[in-house]
């Protein structure tokens, strides 16, 4: 019999951020693994993707909205993946009060109001898995994004003390931290950019939005069971 441990079938997961790029990705391969997948994003598309069973506009910094969102879900969820994040570079003297609130409020207060808003389901279904999408600038910070390199590295020390709290309750917490990926927002960039990324890493091709979420779908899945209060870089070498 063939045993397929990567498989997500009779799972439900919540992925934010999922209406594009990276976000999207996950969703698609978390649906393709057999995973329900529901969707979560500040804008809503028109038409919700196809691999989502359901899709709703979600603020996620606001704990009502997102305490109504995760109840309006009749199957208990066991994947939450907080990828929702947001950038306003700017260089640390230049940064309005607003740019660092606004990327902080998103990046890291939204990620701890969904994993405190769904952590308690999973630990009543028997357990879980939580996998944070953080950066390799949260591991070696980045000129102009002060407010986001602090974002993903106050993530990184979620995900370790989420994995702490938790992991006697059968949850498991990670993170996958990105270097440059070629989404649309990173292929609309000057070519200088991608050619600066490029020149980091030590492979000879940057990532695609389909690479992060093979990892997320990774460490959701039974073949990653044993693993959490990791950070696992997808990033071509980028931070080696």
């Amino acid at each position: 019999m063939r045993i397929d441990a990567f498989g997500l079938d009779g799972r439900a997961a919540i992925v934010t951020g999922a209406a594009r790029g990276i976000g999207l990705a996950v969703a698609e391969r978390l649906n393709a693994a057999g995973a329900a997948v529901h969707g979560l994003d500040a804008q809503a598309p028109d038409t919700a993707p196809a691999c989502c069973r359901s899709f709703a506009e979600v603020n996620i910094t606001e704990a009502d909205a997102v305490a109504e969102a995760v109840a309006a879900i009749a199957e208990p969820v066991t994947i939450l993946v907080n990828n929702a994040g947001i950038t306003r570079d700017r260089s640390l003297l230049k940064m309005s009060d607003e740019d660092w609130a606004d990327v902080l409020n998103v990046n890291l207060t939204g990620a701890f109001t969904m994993i405190r808003a769904v952590a308690p389901g999973m630990i009543a279904a028997g357990g879980g898995a939580i996998i944070n999408i953080t950066s390799i600038n949260g591991l070696r910070g980045k000129f102009g994004q002060a407010n986001y390199a602090a974002s993903k590295a106050g993530l990184i020390g979620l995900t370790k003390t989420a994995a702490r709290e938790l992991g006697r309750k059968g949850v498991r917490v990670n993170a996958v931290a990105p270097g440059m990926v070629l989404t649309e927002m990173a292929l609309a960039l000057p070519a200088e950019f991608r050619d600066k990324a490029l020149a980091e890493a030590v492979l000879p091709h940057l990532a695609e939005p389909k690479d992060i979420a093979n990892a997320v779908v990774f460490l959701a899945s039974d073949a990653g069971r044993m693993i959490t209060g990791q950070v696992l870089p997808v990033d071509c070498g980028q931070y080696i």
